[in-house]
């Protein structure tokens, strides 16, 4: 499945080496005035090239891909844009991949990387494609951050705001030492995982639908969807499981139901290590905390979510 919704739709295409990824995105009404320098900034963030995970402490370039840090994610408009501003056709775009180097992974083209999605895709289709993943790579989350910020852009003219960060990297909390940890990873050859706090302000109460269509469903469906993602919750979540009812009540995280109740919607995610590293014995380009460019790829599909609801533009 590459479609993503059914009301405001996002269509994304392309492999990690290909000549480019891009998206298709329908629903969006016409006349609104995108913010190019907005959709650069989520690009930026995604790539390491600024502060990921919204903390001042952290540096541009900590523990990120150095193939992440080269490419230079140029949007290329093909379609339902004219001036800056929406036709209400679909948006049609791609991302040329500038830095590609589909010769880094010529060991895999018989063999299975651990912890990837290789021998699933083989095993599922009959073929794959070894350079880097192809569409498992998270190289194609670039798209879903245009079109995110592009959905991001429409909820805001509805005073829906949408901000992640990264709260966690292994087991250190306090955001003036991931650097330090994330660093030290990578300099043993190896890679740590990583949590990640969302909260989303301005949204009415009454969104969602009860039973098969609840809010957080929908929520943990497209968040699982990203790559790396291991785990989601909401609320008092896992750790309602040590506090009694009367304290875990208090932590709905916005939602009631599957419904929003009026107050912050407030989830988490958990990314697991990257497993491509040099103490894998995996040559390439890779994070050592892929969690630190997660946050603006969280934030783009909490924005897909919330615009595929109906009633909300």
């Amino acid at each position: 499945m590459n479609t993503f919704g059914d009301t405001f739709t996002f269509t994304s295409f392309g492999e990690s080496h290909s000549a480019a990824i891009g998206g298709v995105l329908d629903g969006v009404p016409a006349g609104l005035h995108i913010s190019l320098d907005m959709i650069r900034d989520a690009l930026d963030r995604r790539a390491g090239r600024h502060q990921t995970s919204n903390i001042k402490h952290q540096t541009s370039a900590c523990g990120v891909s150095q193939r992440a840090l080269r490419e230079t994610d140029e949007v290329e408009w093909l379609s339902g844009v004219l001036d800056g501003v929406t036709l209400g056709t679909p948006i049609a775009f791609l991302i040329r991949n500038r830095d590609a180097r589909p010769e880094d992974y010529e060991a895999f083209k018989h063999s299975f990387r651990q912890a990837h999605a290789d021998s699933t895709y083989e095993a599922k289709y009959g073929i794959r494609d070894w350079r880097g993943g192809g569409r498992a790579s998270a190289r194609e989350t670039a798209a879903r951050v245009v079109a995110g910020s592009i959905a991001a852009q429409l909820l805001a003219k509805q005073g829906i705001q949408i901000k992640a960060q990264l709260i966690q990297v292994g087991d250190e909390t306090r955001p003036e030492h991931f650097d330090e940890l994330i660093n030290r990873y990578r300099a043993e050859g190896d890679s740590i995982g990583g949590i990640i706090a969302c909260e989303v302000t301005g949204l009415p109460a009454g969104l969602g639908e009860p039973i098969f269509d609840k809010l957080q469903a929908h929520l943990a469906y497209a968040i699982m969807s990203i790559n790396a993602c291991k785990g989601f919750d909401y609320g008092s979540g896992f750790d309602g499981v040590t506090l009694p009812g009367s304290i875990a009540n208090q932590h709905s995280g916005g939602m009631l139901g599957g419904i929003t109740d009026g107050t912050p919607l407030r989830f988490r995610c958990v990314f697991k290590p990257t497993p491509s590293t040099p103490k894998a014995g995996v040559k390439g380009r890779h994070d050592a905390c892929v969690a630190v460019r997660a946050v603006p790829v969280v934030e783009a599909m909490t924005a897909l979510v919330l615009a595929n609801f109906a009633g909300i533009l």
